[in-house]
């Protein structure tokens, strides 16, 4: 399936889940984290949850990566440049929803692209080479691919993968792994 099916598609099948069944499987998706062998890096980059998209929550993973007293980074997003600058989240940051409905920092340190050890990746669809399928602006590929070669990239989905995405493009980034409910892939 192409890129644009395939948006068509999840956005379907995730607008049918129940906003418990999203914290179930998000929870699920969370405690399958804790199985990589990702914990002894520093710098990790999570996206804030957009709860009208039905997309994992993030609240689980931040509780893990502040038990575990590790920098979380989260991203704010520059439409005019369709790129993301980088802040720490700290109890100091305010948090407050753009013109999109994006949580973001209103305010913040900003951190160097650089540093990141781990990104967690929003996602729609995915497929057996770790090829991904976002909302299509481009936001992520662009920050990936400013992202130091060793960075970790690990996609959040409630699904298992696609076979097989059709068109994909040469700048187009792909992740590491891909952490389900029930399982871990590793591309």
């Amino acid at each position: 399936m192409t890129k644009q099916e395939l948006r068509k598609k999840y956005k379907l099948i995730r607008s049918q889940l129940s906003e418990n069944e999203v914290d179930e499987l998000s929870l699920k998706i969370a405690n399958q984290l804790l199985q990589l062998t990702i914990w002894n890096k520093k710098y990790y980059h999570v996206f804030l949850t957009i709860k009208e998209q039905k997309e994992v929550e993030t609240k689980f993973i931040l509780r893990i990566l502040n038990r575990k007293n590790k920098v979380i980074v989260v991203p704010k997003s520059d439409f005019d440049t369709i790129e993301m600058k980088h802040f720490l989240l700290t109890d100091n940051t305010k948090i407050v929803k753009n013109k999109f409905n994006i949580n973001e920092p209103e305010n913040g340190l900003e951190v160097s692209v650089d540093k990141i050890d781990v990104v967690f990746v929003p996602l729609l669809a995915y497929d057996l080479k770790g090829n991904r399928v976002g909302f299509g602006k481009g936001f992520y590929d662009t920050f990936l691919s400013k992202c130091k070669p060793a960075t970790i990239k690990i996609g959040l989905s409630f699904f298992n993968p696609e076979p097989h995405i059709t068109a994909v493009f040469e700048k187009d980034i792909r992740l590491d792994y891909c952490v389900t409910p029930l399982k871990i892939y590793q591309f």
